[in-house]
C-alpha cells in the first residue's frame, strides 16, 4: 500500500521530515541521547565520522569505531519526541522512500539509550549505571498504538492498585528490554532496574518548587511498590517509549541510565559529566569489543 505524502513526510531532498536523514545516513546500531550536545561527546570516540546532520533538537552523527558503524541520535526530552525518532528511524530502514511502500524484508535496528536518571531506592549509589530490565510508562504514548500484546498487564494492575492511581491520569503500561541486546551490554558494573518513565521533570516526578502536586506521596508509593521481587528503581523520561515502540517495530532496545541523583537521600552527583563520559566509553567498548 502506497503511503500518502501526509503520512510519510519527506523533505525536498527525500530525507525523513524531522530527523533530516536519508536511508544511507543511518547505521543499524543506534545510540540515542536526550541532549543534542551529548552527540559529539559520543562521536568524539569514533575512529572516523562520515556524517553530521541536524534539524531542531535532532542531531545525528554516523561513524565507525573498531570497524563497527554506529549512529548517535539526540531525541530531546520526553516520549513525544521518542514517537518521532523511533518511527522515523524505522522508516529509514523499512520503507522504500521512492515507492512509498513498506519493504518486504525487515531490517532490525539495535537501539541503545544512554541517559541520566534519578534513583528512588536508597541503596542505588550516585554515579552508578543502571540497566532498565522493565519500564513503566506514565505517559499515554503506547495507548495510541495496538500494543496490548507487548504489555505486562499483571504488573500494571498491581501498580495501579498499590498507588491508588488517579483515574484522571493516563493508565500506566509496562514493557521490558530486549534480553539478547542486553546480554551484549551487561556486566557486573550495571545495576538491574525497573524504570519509571515520567511525563515531566517537576510535578510528575514529585518535585515541588512553587506548585503543589496532586499526590504528595507518589515517590514513596513508587519506591514501595513490589511485584514478585521487582521494585521500581529510578525515574527518567524516555525509556518506556523506546522499549514499547522498538518491540512493536521489531527492533532491539536497551536503556542505560547514569544515576546522577538519588531522590530518597537528596543527593546529586558532584561529577555528572565525568560519570556520563564513563558510561559512554563503557557502552562503546561493549558494542565494539
Amino acid at each position: 500500500m502506497k503511503l500518502e505524502s501526509s503520512e510519510l513526510i519527506l523533505n525536498a531532498d527525500k530525507s525523513i521530515y524531522h530527523l533530516n536523514l536519508l536511508p544511507e545516513d543511518i547505521a543499524n546500531t543506534v545510540i540515542t541521547v536526550g541532549d543534542p550536545d551529548r552527540v559529539s561527546e559520543v562521536s568524539k570516540h569514533f575512529d572516523s565520522i562520515e556524517l553530521k546532520k541536524g534539524k531542531r533538537e535532532f542531531i545525528t552523527h554516523t561513524g565507525v569505531l573498531n570497524g563497527k558503524r554506529i549512529s548517535v541520535v539526540s531525541t530531546g526530552i520526553g516520549t513525544d519526541n521518542i514517537d518521532i525518532v523511533l518511527n522515523e528511524l524505522d522508516a529509514l530502514v523499512n520503507i522504500d522512500f521512492d515507492k512509498r511502500e513498506v519493504k518486504e524484508k525487515h531490517t532490525q535496528l539495535d537501539i541503545i539509550r544512554i541517559g541520566t536518571s534519578g534513583a528512588i531506592q536508597p541503596h542505588i549509589p550516585i554515579d552508578s549505571f543502571l540497566l532498565s530490565e522493565y519500564a513503566i510508562g506514565f505517559d499515554s504514548l503506547l495507548r495510541f498504538y495496538d500494543a496490548e500484546s507487548i504489555l505486562d498487564d499483571k504488573i500494571q494492575d498491581r501498580f495501579i492498585a498499590h498507588t491508588q492511581w488517579s483515574k484522571h491520569k493516563s493508565t500506566p503500561y509496562v514493557v521490558n528490554f530486549d534480553a539478547d541486546l542486553a546480554s551484549i551490554i551487561d556486566s557486573e558494573l550495571l545495576v538491574k532496574g525497573f524504570t519509571a518513565t515520567n511525563v515531566g521533570f517537576y510535578g510528575p516526578q514529585g518535585r515541588k518548587l512553587r506548585l503543589k502536586t496532586e499526590d504528595e506521596n507518589l515517590n514513596s508509593k513508587l519506591a514501595s511498590f513490589e511485584y514478585n521481587g521487582l521494585n521500581i528503581t529510578n525515574l527518567e523520561m524516555e525509556t518506556s517509549g523506546i522499549y514499547g515502540l522498538s518491540k512493536l517495530l521489531g527492533h532491539r532496545a536497551v536503556s542505560l541510565n547514569c544515576i546522577v541523583a538519588n531522590r530518597s537521600t537528596g543527593e546529586f552527583s558532584a561529577t555528572p559529566t565525568k560519570s556520563i563520559e564513563t558510561l559512554i566509553q563503557y557502552t562503546l567498548k561493549k558494542l565494539t569489543e
